[in-house]
């Protein structure tokens, strides 16, 4: 499902962020990314996304090469992978509905069901009856949350994202961890990368940990 083969990513002429990264994750895993600020976490998870193409090494992505995908294959890749980042780049010029919609209207999804499932989506992370708002209205949590509710609508085969409990208290931290899981429960290959060790330890099988030049993977969660 997810293989790195000697993956490093380097911005100019910096030194390396990620350094000779070797791994592999199965359909239907629920791996935690662990690790210090600035370590490469996010920076993984871009490279699964295919957000960045990695500096050399080669990546495989639901059994595609993505380091060698034309940019023109990029968006069906992209619908195969949930992606949500610390930064949730919402659209601030439309309504929570319309922002939950995005992905479906880009595949031409019907418009009922389409709404049905973002409704769905909206109803999972908590948001229900808040769908004509604008996103600059609701709190930084809802905002995640709001995230989380448009990565998930299309029913990606892998979901990744990056400290998504970060802004939310523990109630809402571990309803959302909750959605994760009820995604893997069916197939859905998860990686999330997060400082709570605590609370991924009640969810994560496996632990993928970077550090200043090291990499580990290991069953569990680290303490």
């Amino acid at each position: 499902m997810i293989e790195f083969q000697h993956v490093f990513k380097s911005y100019g002429r910096s030194r390396n962020i990620l350094a000779d990264i070797n791994f592999r994750v199965d359909a239907g895993e629920f791996v935690f990314v662990s690790g210090p600020s600035g370590a490469g976490k996010s920076t993984l998870l871009k490279l699964i996304g295919g957000l960045e193409p990695p500096s050399r090494g080669s990546i495989i992505v639901n059994n595609h090469r993505i380091d060698k995908m034309p940019n023109r294959a990029r968006p069906y890749l992209r619908r195969a992978v949930g992606v949500i980042l610390q930064d949730t780049h919402l659209l601030f010029d439309r309504s929570v509905m319309a922002n939950v919609l995005l992905p479906l209207t880009v595949v031409g999804l019907e418009q009922s069901q389409a709404v049905a499932r973002a409704r769905a989506a909206l109803e999972k992370v908590g948001l229900s009856g808040k769908e004509d708002l604008n996103p600059i209205e609701m709190s930084g949590g809802e905002q995640q949350r709001l995230a989380i509710a448009r990565a998930i609508v299309n029913r990606p085969a892998i979901l990744i994202a990056d400290e998504p409990t970060a802004n939310l208290d523990h109630d809402s931290a571990t309803r959302i961890m909750d959605v994760f899981r009820d995604f893997n429960r069916v197939g859905v290959t998860t990686l999330i990368a997060s400082h709570d060790t605590g609370l991924m330890a009640a969810y994560a099988n496996r632990t993928l940990q970077i550090t200043a030049g090291r990499f580990a993977d290991f069953k569990g969660v680290m303490a």
